[in-house]
């Protein structure tokens, strides 16, 4: 770590908050469609099919936002300028 004291602004604050909660609400929301998919799949194998759909569609979306939300963190405790975000790859989210 530098010598060099860390600062941030209330509004940088407020966007990684947002950004955190984004990411958040998009991993609740996966989870929640692959739980779902799993109990209609133990009733009925051919949601199945579905259910690996979902899990590869979305999964890889996921990782990437917590990747994009993880260098966003990074670039401000080094102290540059946030880069750019991924969009997803599925155009689920």
């Amino acid at each position: 770590m530098s010598d060099q004291t860390f600062q941030m602004t209330r509004e940088e604050l407020q966007a990684i908050h947002e950004k955190f909660r984004e990411v958040k609400h998009n991993i609740n929301n996966t989870l929640a469609v692959i739980m779902a998919l799993s109990e209609l799949a133990q009733r009925n194998p051919s949601h199945y099919e579905k259910l690996a759909k979902a899990v590869l569609q979305r999964g890889p979306d996921v990782v990437q936002q917590m990747q994009d939300f993880q260098t966003m963190l990074a670039a401000k405790l080094k102290g540059d300028a946030a880069p750019t975000s991924t969009p997803p790859a599925s155009g689920i989210f």
